[in-house]
This record gives C-alpha cells, structure tokens and sequence, in this order.
C-alpha cells in the first residue's frame, strides 16, 4: 500500500464536506478526523461576509448571506441531511421504512417543515448576534463545534445504519483523545477569542464555551435517537448532527448574549 501523504488527511475532508476544488479523496479516513479543521476555514469565510454585509447593509442582510455562503460552500449537503433525517424519524414508522425514505431522493412536508424552521432560527439568531459587541464570535464557533459533532460519528464502536457505505468508510477513523483535543482546543480558541475582542470578555468567553457545550450536547441527543431509531448513524445524521448542533450554539449564545 502507498504510503498517505501527510495532507491526505486534511485533503480527504475538503473534497468530500466543501464545494472547493479540491482532488477528489482516494479514501475517507481524514474525513471526520479533520472536519473541526474544514469548520475552522468555512466559519471564517462565513463571519467575514455576514459581518462586512452587516455593517454594509443591515444585520439580517449579514446573516442571510453568511447563511447562504455556507450553504453554498458545502453544496447543501448537511442541509440535505437535516431534511431526510427529520422525515426519517419524524413521523411513525418502522426502521426499514425509515431508511428507504432517507434514501429516497425527494424530501417530504416533515423534512421541509424541519429545514425551513432551523435556517430561519439560525438567520435569526445570527442577525441578533451581529448586533452585539463580539456576537460574531458565534458564528464560526457554531460552524466548528457542528463538524465536531460529526466527527462524533467516526469514534470507535459507533454503530453504522444498514445500507450506509459512508458510514462504513468512516467508522473508528476518529480516536477518542483527538476528539477531546479538538473539542477543547474549539472552546479554548473562542474564548480567548472573546476575551481579547470583546468589551465584556470574561463574560462572552463563558457564553460561548457554554454555546459549544449546549451545541455538542444537542446533537448528543439526536445521535442516540438516530441510533434506536435507525440502528446506527448514517451520512444524513452527520449532516442532521452538524446543522442541530450549529443551530442550537446559535440559539444558545443569543439568548446569553441578547
């Protein structure tokens, strides 16, 4: 076997969670070990245009296009995945049916319903956001901690919804202590972010590692309801995972911050 060179990894994950050009990945075992980093490079790119079209236009402009930069970056993917897990486990049925509808290429009222009202809560807690001293602070913070609830999927022992061949690809790629790491090093970076950027730093540094947490814990919830729905994770939970635990750090700095 070749030997990986040391950016396949960081490689793997931009082709497979970004529109960028990147080569397309020979495997998918750097996909979620390096996904906080792709969180780290889309989240920048996203504060940048809500911020300067905040200031340039008006605080809703700013988040709808941060928003749509996002979506536009990740092709829709996790977006995708919100709506097929919400009709997967939304309404009544058995696992097997619940899978087919997830592999279904259409998306059902539940799964339009369910995207609809997670943009809408993000556009407006962001625009919120981006009223306050710091509040941009939030948004990239949000974009890393959703890959870190991602990367969750890949633990070692997580079990893998029938028929998912991501799933299968990406199973036991991320170690518990790399997790931790990146976990600590996200609530690390955005609260001394906080700290030397805004005016109440002791304060927004708390609100945002409390955001992350709220964040993780979230999508901590959908993942164990995806497991006893579903019997095990599949690629449309990670992307479910990852917009849950945005919206809610979103939500969660908001409020705190509001």
């Amino acid at each position: 076997m070749p030997e990986r060179s040391r950016w396949a990894g960081p490689a793997e994950s931009f082709a497979l969670l970004t529109s960028l050009r990147v080569p397309a990945a020979a495997s998918a075992r750097g996909v979620l070990p390096w996904a906080p980093l792709v969180g780290l490079v889309l989240g920048a790119v996203a504060t940048a245009v809500a911020w300067a079209a905040g200031r340039a236009a008006s605080p809703l402009v700013g988040a709808v296009l941060g928003a749509a930069v996002l979506a536009w970056l990740t092709r829709g993917l996790h977006l995708d995945g919100l709506a097929d897990t919400a009709d997967g486990l939304g309404p009544l049925r058995g696992r097997e049916r619940a899978l087919q509808v997830m592999r279904a290429g259409d998306v059902g009222p539940f799964g339009v319903v369910t995207l609809v009202l997670a943009l809408l809560l993000q556009v407006a807690c962001l625009a919120q956001l981006l009223t306050v001293d710091g509040g941009w602070l939030a948004l990239p913070a949000a974009v890393v901690t959703a890959r870190l609830a991602m990367a969750r999927t890949g633990l070692p022992g997580v079990p893998i919804a029938e028929g998912s061949s991501l799933g299968q690809a990406v199973a036991g790629t991320v170690s518990r202590a790399w997790l931790a790491a990146c976990a600590l090093l996200t609530v690390a970076a955005a609260a001394g972010a906080a700290l030397l950027i805004g005016s109440d730093g002791p304060t927004a540094a708390l609100v945002l590692a409390a955001a992350v947490a709220a964040g993780l814990g979230t999508s901590e919830a959908l993942f164990a309801r995806a497991v006893a729905r579903l019997g095990g994770v599949n690629g449309d939970v990670m992307g479910a995972m990852g917009e849950v635990a945005a919206a809610v750090t979103l939500l969660t700095a908001a409020v705190l911050l509001g």
